[in-house]
Order: C-alpha cells, then sequence, then structure tokens
C-alpha cells in the first residue's frame, strides 16, 4: 500500500542526507515535499498541517542546532513524527480477571468484519486463549454461514441462534461461560452508511453484553473517508481501538496515516492480506520505519520466529558453520520463507532494499522463485549436495528437466557457490575467533548439542546483539536481481 508513499520518502531523506548543512531555506523546502507526499498519499489535511509544523518547530530549534549532522537528525524527526500521527505506541490487550473478556466488532458493512472476527479468533489462540465466535450479524444473507466456516478454518467455535442480534449476543456470552471460554469475539451487523438503526443496535447489544473492548473495523482502502467514519462512530458509541482491513491493497496509505490522529483512538490491529494469518499488533513504530524505507527487522524476525521450524533452522546454520549447507538446506530455507507471507511483503521489511531502487513485482518475484525451485528439483541428490560436479550435459539436462535455460542453472550454482565462500569468510566467534566447539570439532572432540532457543541468533552473537546488527544493517550494496 505505501509503495508510492515509500519511493516519495525516500527522495526526500536522499536529498537531506546529501546536505552539509540546513538552514530555514532548506528545511522549508523539504516541509513542502513531505506535504506533497503526505497529500499524495490521501493524508487527511489536518494531520499534514500539524504533522509539518512539529516538524517545523524541532527542526528550527536547539534541537538540530550544533549536531555534527544535522541531516540524519532531521531524519530522526521525521520518524519519531510519523510514529507519533500513527498512534505513537502499540496497543497492548489486557485480559478480564474474570473471564471471559468481551470483545465486541463495529463497522459498515464491506469493512471486513466478519472476517477479521476469525483473524482476531486465531490471533487469540496464538495468545493461549480459547475462544468463541458469536454471529449476531443477522442483517446480512449468509454471514453466520460465513463466519462458521472461517471459525472451522481456525478451530474455533461459532455460536449463533435465528432470533434476534440482542438476545444473540447474550445467548453467546452465556454459552462461553458454560463452554469456559475464556475470550468471546461478537461479529455484529453493519450497514452501508452511518444510520439510526445500526447505532441503536449496536448500542443495544453493547449494553446487553457490556464488551471489555470494542474494536471498529475500517477498510483502509477507502482512504480519508476511513477517518471520517471512525470520527462519526466515535461521536456515537464509545471503542478502544481501531482494526484496519485491507493494508495490502492498492490503496495510497491515507487511513493509516489519518485515523488516529483525527479520532484520537489507536489502531490496534492491522489485516495485511487475505489469509486468516495475515493480521497482527499494529506497531506504529514499525510502519513509520517500512515509510521511511527502513525495513522492519522487528516484525521480519517475529514472523521468522513464528514460521521457521527450530530444530531445522538450527541444524541449517550448524552445517553453514561447517560448510556443508547444500541445495536441499537452501530450498528448504525457500520454502520457510514463502510461509511468512507474499515475498515482497518480506523483503519490504528488510533495511535497505528500498533503496537499491528496485519495485519488487509480486507475480515476478513469485515466478523467480518457482523456476529456483523447479531447477533444484530437476537435479539428482549427489548434485544437490555437490553441485560442482555440474558440467555441461548435467546443465542442459537439468534445464530441460525445469523448463528453464541453462544459463539459469549456471547462475544458481554460481549464486550458490559465492554465498558459501561468504559464509566461510564470516567471523566465527567474537574478534573472528573459533568457538569451543568449533574447536572441539576440528579435533574430533565430541560435543553436546545446544538447547534450541526461540530467537535469532547470528554467529557470534546472542539474541539481542543479532537484533540489534540487523536493525542497524544498509543492504544497499547488495543486488537483490
Amino acid at each position: 500500500m505505501f509503495e508510492t508513499l515509500t519511493n516519495r520518502f525516500d527522495g526526500i531523506i536522499k536529498k537531506i542526507r546529501s546536505k552539509g548543512l540546513l538552514g530555514p531555506e532548506e528545511i522549508e523546502e523539504v516541509l513542502k515535499e513531505i506535504r506533497a507526499a503526505l497529500l499524495d498519499a490521501d493524508v487527511n489535511l489536518k494531520v499534514v498541517r500539524s504533522f509539518q509544523e512539529r516538524i517545523r518547530v524541532r527542526a528550527l530549534g536547539e534541537e538540530v542546532s550544533g549536531v555534527l549532522n544535522p541531516g540524519q537528525q532531521i531524519v530522526k524527526i521525521v520518524s519519531e513524527e510519523l510514529t507519533n500521527i500513527l498512534g505513537r505506541e502499540a496497543v497492548k490487550i489486557t485480559f478480564a480477571s474474570k473471564p471471559p473478556t468481551i470483545v465486541m466488532l463495529a463497522g459498515l458493512q464491506g469493512s471486513g468484519k466478519t472476517t477479521t472476527a476469525a483473524k482476531l479468533a486465531k490471533w487469540f489462540k496464538s495468545q493461549g486463549r480459547n475462544p468463541l465466535l458469536v454471529a449476531a450479524d443477522l442483517a446480512r444473507p449468509a454471514a453466520v454461514d460465513q463466519l462458521k466456516t472461517l471459525g472451522s478454518q481456525v478451530e474455533v467455535p461459532v455460536f449463533s441462534e435465528m432470533s434476534d442480534p440482542v438476545a444473540v449476543a447474550k445467548s453467546g456470552l452465556e454459552e462461553a461461560r458454560r463452554l469456559g471460554r475464556d475470550v468471546v469475539i461478537c461479529d455484529t451487523a453493519g450497514r452501508l452508511t452511518v444510520d439510526e438503526s445500526l447505532m441503536k443496535e449496536i448500542g443495544e447489544i453493547s449494553e446487553a453484553i457490556s464488551p471489555h473492548y470494542t474494536f471498529l473495523v475500517v477498510d483502509a482502502m477507502i482512504g480519508q473517508e476511513a477517518a471520517s467514519i471512525a470520527e462519526t462512530f466515535h461521536e456515537i458509541i464509545e471503542y478502544e481501538g481501531i482494526i484496519l482491513t485491507k493494508l495490502d491493497g492498492d490503496a495510497r496509505g491515507g487511513a493509516a496515516l489519518s485515523i488516529s490522529e483525527v479520532v484520537g483512538k489507536p489502531v490496534t490491529f492491522a489485516s495485511n492480506g487475505e489469509k486468516i494469518e495475515d493480521f497482527e499488533i499494529f506497531h506504529p513504530d514499525r510502519l513509520a520505519s517500512r515509510i521511511l524505507g527502513m525495513g522492519d527487522i522487528e516484525t521480519l524476525i517475529e514472523k521468522a520466529e513464528e514460521t521457521f521450524e527450530k530444530e531445522k533452522s538450527q541444524a541449517a546454520m550448524e552445517r553453514m558453520l561447517q560448510g556443508t549447507f547444500t541445495l536441499d538446506d537452501f530450498l528448504d530455507q525457500l520454502h520457510q520463507i514463502r510461509k511468512m507471507g507474499p515475498i515482497s511483503s518480506v523483503m519490504g521489511m528488510v533495511p535497505g532494499v528500498v533503496q537499491t531502487g528496485q519495485q519488487l513485482d509480486e507475480e515476478t518475484e513469485e515466478r523467480r522463485i518457482n523456476r529456483l525451485e523447479g531447477i533444484i528439483h530437476s537435479m539428482t541428490s549427489l548434485e544437490r549436495a555437490t553441485p560442482e560436479i555440474i558440467d555441461g550435459s548435467r546443465r542442459s539436462r537439468i534445464a530441460q528437466g525445469s523448463g528453464t535455460q541453462p544459463s539459469e542453472v549456471s547462475q544458481l550454482v554460481k549464486q550458490f557457490r559465492e554465498m558459501k565462500k561468504m559464509i566461510k569468510k564470516a567471523p566465527k566467534g567474537p574478534k573472528g575467533r573459533k568457538s569451543k566447539k568449533q574447536k572441539n570439532r576440528q579435533k574430533g572432540g565430541r560435543t553436546s548439542n545446544p538447547p534450541i532457543k526461540k530467537g535469532l541468533s547470528l554467529p557470534g552473537l546472542g539474541d539481542d546483539q543479532a537484533k540489534e546488527k540487523l536493525k542497524n544493517l544498509d543492504l544497499s550494496d547488495f543486488d537483490f536481481s
């Protein structure tokens, strides 16, 4: 969604960093470009003016004057203020001391409430909870059946009955207590526009079940209108947070950048895809980092931890360090990366990718990975283990079997060989020293296998050090083609 805005900010940041000194005139020029970029992204005008003024005050004040690198300081200010308009910090969900924790979803028809209810149920399950879905949307045909289908996908029971929405909500709460479910998610009906009957029904359901959290579900694709809808709901009902849906769409991003500041309510969750698992806590600082082309290492690490099979990844890392990493291992890593989501989304979290100036096209990237997989699958087990044996005749056979060109086979083998060389040259421990385990291995000694722990490790670095190292990565010199 934010590709155009990210490219605009990338150009602005490059200009800032290229200037040695930044006086009032240069700062005003930067502010004009930021204003134009945000307005083109359909950000609310009041939000743009407020954002612009806060940067102006900080940039022209003592915060920048006298610092060694004023350009970097202004980039930092822009990043912080962008985080502020997105909501400052992620919201933490707390659970009722006496279960169940009751959640009610409100919003207009077509905003994605029913799908969001199932995604939210899956998220609560990932937190170790046992949710129950309540289908209180009786106005839309097949809404109950849709929720039951989605509920079966996430293995969460769905309660509904043929009565009225308020009665369904009350009975659903009683059913949750009877079953010992500790979270209730109530899906309510929507309308095409905010009207009196919609607000009356939502108000009655809210009064009947007294939700701990009421979330307004808003379609991010409708731009500035999203902020207006949130404002209208805010005037009529009390809600604790906003769930933005369809953040993976082609809209310019104005909703995400406007809604929190306009209504004074935080964006709590974001839905960034059609799949049930495409749902996460909304982190303003991480989104700001992505928009500014600085990547999002924290989310990348979390997704990897959720997706990658720990023992297989640890074993692959061991083989990498030993120099015995094979194309089978490489193929397995490709499969695990694909589980993390769309490849363009994953690469967008890597610092420096945007600065390469490349636009990652989803279909092109998927085709490229499919071809890589096809080439590897067309090799024999011996060729995958020792690709250096691949000569001209083997290359032709592999290319024919995978529907590719011999040059593509050669390129894959060459890149794999270079990757292994880079790994061998990497420091094996602090200051390049080999670890005790590696010394023992060279001497033929035995070592016990280390415990598999959750987290990301780099050779010679602990989890926190690895994350900090990755945050500061600049991959602009790497070729991702």
